[in-house]
This record gives structure tokens, C-alpha cells and sequence, in this order.
């Protein structure tokens, strides 16, 4: 097994439309908005910038994001990463019933932050906890964000 090596999934139930919640995401640069764990996204280009996270561990992560595959009809956003953690991202988007959509998201990656890396065995279970609280968070941001819109 490799230690360094991550595959998380999450499903996002949300009281918006699909294409409403796709343009939400699309848009990286306004996660700070409604994600508090996503402290920073400075855009570097039309089709990729610097993403700063911190969630409850004590240290930022940061990632150079790629767009990758846009299809709005299909509701799939894909983005490259690389940084502290190298791999892939995805969106996709579905309707669910008459005014809500699930966002499906998943993410495979290799951590190459040196401090992530020495404490890879023990802190395992940790780094997962982090993720999904974030996640968690992430979801409820928004959601409240969708409602205000």
C-alpha cells in the first residue's frame, strides 16, 4: 500500500438546480467565498491558478489547479493538481428532483508535502478526518451560498 496515496469520494445534496450548482463550481475563484477551508485562489490564467487550503490541521496546502474536462451538458468539471498534492479533481453534477442536484466529487491523489510524507502511517486516519470535516463543511457553504443567490 502506498501511504501517500489518496482516493476520496464525496456526494453534496443541495437545494439548487444542476446548471445553477455547475456555474457555482466553475467558478474556483469564488470558492473562498462559501468553503472556509479554501483560503486563497489566485488565478494564474484563463485555465489554471494557485489554491491555498487549510482545514483543522495546523498548515496550508497549496496546489496548482489545471482545468481539465468543462462539459456543462454532461455537469462534469475535472482539474489537475499539482503542489503539495499531485493527482486529479471532478465534479459532476446531476439533477435531483424538481429543484435540487447531487454533486458527486471525487479526487485521487499523491501527497508530496515532506511533513505530510514522514507522518503518512500515523497520521493516515487523521489526514482522512480532515478531509471529510472539510468536505462536510464545504457542503453546508454551499448550500447556504446556493440559498442566497
Amino acid at each position: 500500500m502506498d501511504w501517500n496515496h489518496y482516493r476520496f469520494r464525496s456526494l453534496w445534496t443541495l437545494p439548487a438546480p444542476a446548471p445553477v450548482v455547475y456555474r457555482v463550481l466553475e467558478r474556483v475563484e469564488d470558492y473562498p467565498l462559501w468553503w472556509p477551508q479554501v483560503r486563497e485562489v489566485v488565478r494564474l490564467d484563463a485555465t489554471s491558478g494557485i489554491v491555498r487550503i487549510r482545514s483543522l490541521m495546523p498548515f496550508d496546502l497549496w496546489t496548482t489547479l489545471r482545468v481539465g474536462r468543462r462539459d456543462a451538458e454532461a455537469g462534469i468539471l475535472e482539474a489537475g493538481l499539482s503542489g503539495d498534492i499531485d493527482g486529479w479533481a471532478r465534479w459532476t453534477v446531476t439533477r435531483l428532483g424538481p429543484g435540487g442536484s447531487l454533486a458527486h466529487y471525487e479526487q485521487e491523489v499523491d501527497v508530496r508535502k515532506p511533513l505530510l510524507r514522514r507522518l503518512a502511517v500515523p497520521g493516515r486516519p487523521v489526514f482522512r478526518l480532515n478531509h471529510a470535516l472539510m468536505m462536510r463543511s464545504g457542503r453546508r457553504g454551499l448550500a447556504a451560498h446556493l440559498e442566497a443567490v
